[in-house]
């Protein structure tokens, strides 16, 4: 049965690290937009909702799942054993709930803002999006950090033990 948290580690790795890449990719993206003409990001912005809402959730929804996993194999030990991926959970479990609540609800209304024309407001939901963008990718890439670190703890039943 060791090979179950191993397993769910090293997806937990695989998938929280892509996602949290992903999301740096997207903010860095995102920064170097930040003086462009309302119309220009609006078409970049559209470009980006064409598949990356389906990497966020091929992504995320897996590292939680994997990281539940994990969770679950150590429910019985002590101290930080446990608590490292009890951790992981919670900031990724706060990303989602972030995205559903603001970046999606953002995303359908970019969707159907006309390029040459965006809302006046435009700059000020960029700005809106772009903080909680900012927010969850802190998070992620915290998720991630904190699966490796349960990776690499002696005696953790994780990757440790693959030899």
């Amino acid at each position: 049965m060791r090979a179950v948290p191993r397993i769910a580690h090293f997806a937990a790795l695989i998938f929280s690290g892509i996602f949290a890449g992903f999301l740096i990719a997207v903010l860095v993206l995102e920064l170097c937009m930040r003086d462009a003409t309302a119309s220009a990001y609006t078409q970049v912005r559209q470009i980006e909702l064409e598949g990356l809402d389906v990497l966020a959730s091929v992504t995320l929804l897996p590292a939680l799942i994997a990281t539940g996993l994990i969770i679950a194999t150590r429910l019985r030990e002590h101290g930080n054993a446990r608590w490292l991926p009890i951790t992981a959970f919670a900031l990724l479990a706060g990303v989602l709930v972030l995205t559903i609540i603001v970046n999606l609800p953002i995303n359908a209304d970019q969707r159907d803002w006309i390029i040459a024309t965006p809302p006046a407001d435009w700059a000020t939901v960029r700005d809106h999006w772009q903080i909680s963008h900012a927010v969850r990718t802190v998070a992620a890439t915290l998720a991630f950090a904190t699966l490796a670190v349960a990776a690499m703890r002696p005696g953790s039943g994780s990757l440790d033990n693959a030899r």
